[in-house]
């Protein structure tokens, strides 16, 4: 004897206003666009690379999914990974929690930054364009001397200079060195934009701003600014300006190796509006 099977009711659509006929197509389209995905590539940073892999991964998503929704994905598969107070760029730009991702898409995981720029290569020996600006990514040395000469002119009655170099120690653990690493295409990006609105926010002729990437050991310049203007208050307020924007925006990260371990360096908080989530809160103990 053959059984009939059972025939599966369809599930009552929850809108009674749209007409049956309608309601079939709807469900179709929805059927259609549950089974409809996209791929994009998902670049881990700094510490993310511990526990979410060294390298770029593929995740796949349904189409429109936003940022919000690809870090509930990553936080259920990878519930160790530090994801909370991260920003996040999707094609070398910040983005919001709402993006909607498109296929292809390149999205940075940044956590908080440690610390630019048409260029990431050498750093030039001098200035012959007389460009306003000079920022660059490298990791070769180069010679600070020639670049603060290089930086000055004839109308300039200042010229301030930061210097950052490595220190022997963190507190009280003795440094061995120091490797910085970047999402260089955004570093870039954000570098240039910093030095041109230093330009017309402080009023001063000229910014120059160099961050090594790579290996560095103690006594080493990890960055340099140099800011020439026609007075010393715009100079000062300047360069203040540059390096404390520089550590808690663009994304450049710093691993501390020590004599007895190595840790990736906590980041300053991200401004008001730039994570996609609030940090936890830290806990004396």
């Amino acid at each position: 004897m053959r059984l009939k099977r059972a025939a599966r009711a369809e599930p009552s659509f929850p809108f009674p206003f749209i007409s049956s006929t309608d309601s079939v197509r709807l469900r179709l389209n929805l059927r259609r666009y549950a089974f409809t995905k996209m791929q994009i590539q998902v670049l881990p940073f700094g510490v993310l690379k511990d526990s979410l892999g060294p390298s770029a991964v593929a995740v796949e998503l349904p189409e429109t999914a936003t940022v919000a929704e690809l870090l509930a994905h990553l936080i259920q598969r990878h519930p160790s990974a530090m994801l909370r107070g991260i920003a996040v760029s999707v094609n070398a730009e910040y983005a919001t929690a709402s993006q909607v991702l498109c296929e292809g898409d390149e999205v940075g995981l940044l956590p908080p930054v440690s610390g630019g720029a048409p260029s990431a290569g050498n750093v030039p020996d001098d200035d012959k364009k007389e460009e306003p600006t000079l920022v660059t990514l490298t990791r070769e040395t180069f010679n600070a001397e020639k670049l603060v000469t290089a930086a000055k002119h004839g109308e300039d009655g200042a010229v301030v200079v930061f210097d950052g170099i490595v220190r022997n120690n963190t507190r009280g653990r003795k440094t061995l060195h120091l490797d910085y690493e970047a999402y260089e295409e955004m570093a870039a990006k954000q570098m240039d934009e910093l030095a041109r609105e230093a330009l017309t926010r402080f009023g001063v002729r000229r910014v120059t701003i160099v961050h090594r990437l790579g290996r560095l050991v103690v006594g080493e310049t990890s960055v340099l600014i140099v800011v020439a203007s026609a007075h010393r208050a715009q100079a000062f307020d300047a360069c203040r300006w540059l390096i404390d924007t520089l550590k808690k925006t663009v994304p450049i990260w710093k691993k501390e190796t020590f004599v007895d371990g190595a840790v990736w360096a906590d980041g300053e908080t991200f401004p008001t509006g730039m994570a996609i989530s609030e940090p936890e809160e830290k806990h004396g103990g």
